[in-house]
């Protein structure tokens, strides 16, 4: 993380393009999930934004869609994408590629707990909430202090990405899915920060083009 005294670093967001499972809502983690035509678009789009606002560095999830998400930047920009290990996607055991709604009928008191408390009562099989949020905000701490001063372009996913935003931001980590639903594909959310303690919020989920949502 960045020393004391040192620049502020400002790091933008953005979940990676729709994939062919998010029409039907299906949690997609682990898996190589192709994207949409619109997920493409979507892609495309962030390029344009990042031509208009540059950055000095792009960062991605190893997952292929995030790389995706992130090549029309890339290009856009003339910048070699860097991929961290730590933003991939969560596991999420059972119900990978299935809806809660599947799981529900299946085990609905095990439904039922996950929504009541979801770092507590997680899917079964799936990556502990806590230790996903770890690795991902101890990969945005190295991205931020690889990069002081600068501005950097970070494409990673939904569920990793609001429990890094719990995690930095010091809301309770079981709030994660009532606080921030979601995160709207290729929208982008700027963090400033300053210090492994200081991290502010600068602005959140901003379509990359006016009448996006």
């Amino acid at each position: 993380m960045s020393t004391p005294g040192a620049p502020a670093t400002t790091l933008l967001l953005a979940r990676h393009g729709q994939t062919v499972w998010h029409a039907e809502n299906r949690y997609a983690g682990v898996s190589d999930v192709a994207l949409t035509d619109t997920g493409r678009a979507q892609a495309e789009a962030l390029g344009r934004w990042a031509a208009a606002h540059p950055v000095d560095a792009i960062w991605t999830s190893p997952v292929s869609r995030a790389v995706i998400t992130a090549q029309p930047a890339c290009d856009a920009l003339g910048l070699t994408p860097h991929r961290e290990p730590g933003l991939r996607e969560c596991d999420f055991g059972v119900v990978e590629g299935r809806t809660l709604a599947e799981f529900a009928a299946e085990d609905p008191a095990a439904a039922e707990a996950f929504r009541a408390d979801p770092v507590a009562h997680p899917f079964p099989g799936a990556e502990d909430p806590r230790a996903a949020a770890a690795r991902g905000a101890g990969a945005l701490r190295r991205i931020a202090a690889a990069h002081p001063g600068g501005r950097v372009l970070v494409v990673a996913h939904n569920t990793l990405l609001r429990l890094v935003l719990c995690e930095l931001l010091h809301i309770p980590l079981p709030e994660y899915r009532r606080v921030l639903p979601r995160l709207h594909n290729a929208a982008v959310t700027e963090l400033r920060v300053t210090s492994e303690d200081s991290v502010g919020l600068l602005s959140l989920n901003v379509p990359c083009e006016q009448g996006e949502s």
